[in-house]
């Protein structure tokens, strides 16, 4: 095999690992939280995550946006 085939069949692997583990991760987070009844808590804390990650995202990056 020559390193072009190489760096495809890694990509397609490293791409297939990353899918199956989020949607493990999803499916699990979906099972918890079935049983919870108010759903303005879950999209609360989403929210919340959503927003802590790009903080910490832009202030790794140095992002300005203005």
């Amino acid at each position: 095999m020559n390193f072009w085939q190489n760096l495809l069949r890694y990509f397609r692997f490293f791409f297939s690992y990353l899918l199956g583990l989020f949607l493990v991760i999803i499916l699990s987070i979906k099972k918890l939280l079935e049983p919870i009844k108010d759903k303005r808590f879950i999209v609360l804390f989403l929210c919340i995550t959503l927003i802590i990650i790009l903080i910490i995202l832009n202030l790794m990056l140095n992002i300005d946006y203005y």
